[in-house]
């Protein structure tokens, strides 16, 4: 299948490993111009120089999310003209909600929300003059299913998924869709450390609750990273053009819910 993204122009978020690292060169490999965005300026550059290119312009951008004005300044000095946005964020600390703090839940409500809406607000009307957007949130499989010892976590990424969910409506007649991938077990090194955090919990080994955790997916596995980004790269295409404001788990078939 064509997908069509040959010279589309995507920033990437949080691209210096796992599944926006995966995403953003397999986007790469489509023909797509590629803007990396992350707080880690030395792991940008080694990821900007993996990507595939073929005659592309690809480049990077500096930014810690979890300072929202920060974001915005470094909006203000970029002419910033993308078809694709992957809001792609690490997840926030585990444990149970009502051990969290207000500021552990505002800290996340920002990296999550606010500056979703920041890179949003300024995409938006490039997206509208090409008549062509794709706004892809990688979020999380507790959307459907909270996850247990994942308290903020589970908050945040409803909401995110809520507030994808309203922008679909909003935007969809400007032939821009918005729709979230949910990712289930997937190695990347947020999987490593929930799995150290349920062998502590459970007093067993971390091979013990690997081998569990895999149990609990039909396909026996957890998923590789270039399995999410594949997803991401087909919501990303002109051929998806219909699909929109859906929530699509990439897990294995673990979640019990439709």
């Amino acid at each position: 299948m064509n997908l069509e993204l040959k010279n589309k122009n995507a920033l990437v978020c949080g691209s210096t490993q796992g599944i926006g690292r995966a995403t953003a060169i397999l986007l790469a490999k489509e023909g797509v111009n590629i803007t990396l965005i992350a707080r880690n300026e030395e792991k940008l550059k080694v990821v900007l120089a993996e990507l595939p290119n073929e005659n592309q312009c690809h480049n990077y951008l500096v930014a810690d999310f979890s300072n929202p004005n920060e974001l915005e300044k470094l909006i203000a000095t970029n002419d910033l003209k993308f078809h694709i946005l992957v809001n792609n964020t690490g997840g926030p600390k585990s444990g149970e909600l009502i051990s969290a703090t207000t500021t552990d839940l505002m800290n996340a409500f920002q990296m999550h929300i606010v500056c979703n809406q920041i890179l949003v607000k300024a995409l938006v009307p490039f997206m509208k003059s090409e008549k062509y957007g794709r706004i892809i949130n990688v979020i999380s499989t507790s959307v459907k299913e909270p996850i247990p010892g994942l308290g903020v976590s589970n908050t945040i990424r409803s909401a995110v998924g809520s507030w994808a969910k309203t922008l679909a409506t909003e935007l969809g007649h400007f032939q821009i869709t918005v729709n979230n991938v949910l990712p289930g077990f997937t190695n990347t090194s947020r999987l490593d450390e929930i799995i150290k955090i349920k062998a502590r919990n459970e007093n067993t080994t971390e091979e013990m609750m690997e081998r569990i955790m895999k149990n609990y997916v039909p396909a026996k596995r957890f998923a590789k990273p270039e399995e999410t980004a594949a997803a991401v790269t087909f919501l990303a295409s002109k051929q998806a053009g219909y699909i929109n404001g859906i929530n699509l788990p990439v897990d294995g078939g673990r979640t019990k819910s439709l």
